[in-house]
């Protein structure tokens, strides 16, 4: 799968749901967000030609003909890009910045804060 493309609020939606199924047509991916964003499918068709100019979606056609949409890339990447991005433009790249401000302004659990520990730890011995 290629890079990570850069995908807006609203692309992010999309491929939430084809990340979590897919295939899906046009129709399907609407009647998925209506509950959550309630956008016409012409909306949803932009978003999803928006993505696929992007390389993030490539498309197949179903058993009846019907053009469907799948994910080019994969969640982890779009994650890590985002949050590499996040960080650069919040925090100027440093990550000692961003774990501070998370540390002070989460509220973690004795265990969440004891996996961020073991975490940490590995990073040091990697």
């Amino acid at each position: 799968m290629p890079d990570a493309p850069d995908i807006s609020e609203s692309e992010w939606s999309i491929m939430e749901v084809l990340w979590e199924s897919s295939p899906k047509t046009a129709s399907e991916v609407t009647k998925a967000l209506r509950s959550s964003t309630n956008w016409a499918e012409n909306t949803v068709r932009t978003l999803l030609t928006r993505l696929v100019e992007k390389g993030a979606l490539k498309t197949a056609e179903n058993a009846s003909g019907t053009r469907t949409f799948l994910p080019a890339v994969k969640r982890e990447a779009c994650v890590h890009a985002e949050s590499e991005s996040f960080m650069q433009r919040i925090f100027g790249g440093a990550a000692k910045p961003l774990l501070v401000h998370f540390a002070q302004n989460s509220k973690l659990t004795a265990e969440e804060v004891k996996e961020l520990k073991k975490l940490l730890d590995q990073s040091l011995n990697s």
